[in-house]
C-alpha cells in the first residue's frame, strides 16, 4: 500500500493510501451513479476506535441486505482504521468508510453478483469533548424515506431533503414519524423519557438501529432504568418530559425545544444528565 501528501489530507481507496486530492473514482461507479452503496462512521476516542466490533457488525449486516460481496475481514478493516488514525495524529476522530457495488459498464439498474466493490475511507478530527452535550430545537416531520432505514445505505436523498426542511425552519434536526409514531431522527436515534420511563423505538426496518442508541439502552438498563424499546405516539413525545438525541458524530444530545415549544423545563433532564455521566465513564474505561 502507498501512502503520500499532508497526512491530513489522507485517504484510502481501493487498498492505497493517497493524498485526498489525488483520488479519484470513475464516473460509471455505482455508488456515483445509484447510490448503490453502504457507509459506515465509527467514532475515534483517544486513538482507539469505539466499540468498533458493533460497528463492523452492522456493516456486515448493510453489506449482507445490500447484496454487496468484500473479502475484507474484520481485521483488515481494523488495519485500515489503525493506519489512518495514526496518519491523522491519533486523539478523537470520525472514522468514515464507504463501499460501492463498484464500476458498471453500463447504466442498468441489474447487477452482476461479480462486480468489484469500491472501497473508500477517510478520517476528519472530532470537536473537544465536552462537560454536557450542547442543547438543540427540533421539528417533525413525516418520514419520506424508503422502507428499508435499518441498511446504512448512501442513498441519503430523503434524510438530506428532511436534515435541510429542518434548517429551513430554524431547527437543528428533523424527528420523523410514520403513522403517528415517533421513530427517530433524519440522522440520528431518539429517546423519549415520560416519568421515570425512557422510551426508545424498537430496531427494524423503520429505523437504522445506531450503535450509540444500543450502548445506552444497555447502560441504562444496567443501572435500573426502565427502558422500553416501544414506539410512541407524537402527542406522548410532545408532551415527553425529556428528549434527547444519539449517534455515533452526536453522542447524546438534548432536545430543548420541538415544534417551537419548550421540552419539559426547556432545559437538560436529569435522566439525560444520569447516562451521559454513564456514557462518559464508559468511554473514558476503554481508553486506560
Amino acid at each position: 500500500m502507498a501512502q503520500g501528501g499532508d497526512a491530513m489530507g489522507t485517504i484510502y481507496l481501493n487498498g492505497y493510501f493517497m493524498p485526498a486530492e489525488q483520488a479519484k473514482i470513475p464516473v460509471m461507479d455505482r455508488g456515483f451513479l445509484f447510490g448503490d452503496g453502504v457507509y459506515e462512521v465509527i467514532p475515534v476516542f483517544g486513538g482507539f476506535c469505539f466499540r468498533l466490533a458493533e460497528h463492523l457488525e452492522r456493516l456486515d449486516y448493510s453489506l449482507r441486505e445490500a447484496r454487496i460481496t468484500t473479502s475484507m475481514s474484520h481485521a483488515q478493516w481494523q488495519q485500515i482504521f489503525e493506519r489512518l488514525i495514526e496518519l491523522h495524529g491519533g486523539g478523537d476522530q470520525s472514522l468514515y468508510l464507504q463501499i460501492t457495488r463498484g464500476v458498471c459498464a453500463e447504466r442498468e439498474q441489474r447487477f452482476s453478483p461479480d462486480g468489484k466493490p469500491t472501497i473508500f475511507a477517510m478520517s476528519r478530527p472530532r470537536g473537544a469533548a465536552r462537560v454536557l452535550p450542547d442543547a438543540v430545537a427540533c421539528i417533525t416531520l413525516e418520514d419520506i424515506r424508503w422502507l428499508r432505514c435499518d441498511i446504512k445505505t448512501t442513498s441519503l436523498l430523503g434524510n438530506v431533503l428532511m436534515s435541510q426542511m429542518a434548517v429551513e425552519a430554524g431547527a437543528d434536526e428533523a424527528i420523523l414519524t410514520r403513522d403517528g409514531l415517533v421513530w427517530e431522527g433524519a440522522s440520528s436515534n431518539v429517546f423519549v423519557v415520560v416519568g421515570e420511563v425512557l422510551y426508545t423505538a424498537p430496531k427494524g426496518r423503520y429505523i437504522l438501529g445506531g450503535i450509540t442508541r444500543d450502548l445506552v439502552v444497555e447502560l441504562a438498563r444496567q443501572n435500573g432504568v426502565d427502558c422500553r424499546e416501544q414506539a410512541l405516539p407524537l402527542h406522548a413525545v410532545a408532551g415527553a418530559d425529556e428528549i434527547w438525541l444519539s449517534s455515533s458524530t452526536r453522542d447524546l444530545t438534548p432536545v430543548t425545544q420541538l415544534n417551537g415549544r419548550p421540552v419539559g423545563r426547556g432545559a437538560p433532564g436529569p435522566m439525560l444528565q444520569s447516562v451521559w455521566g454513564w456514557y462518559r465513564n464508559f468511554r473514558q474505561q476503554l481508553m486506560r
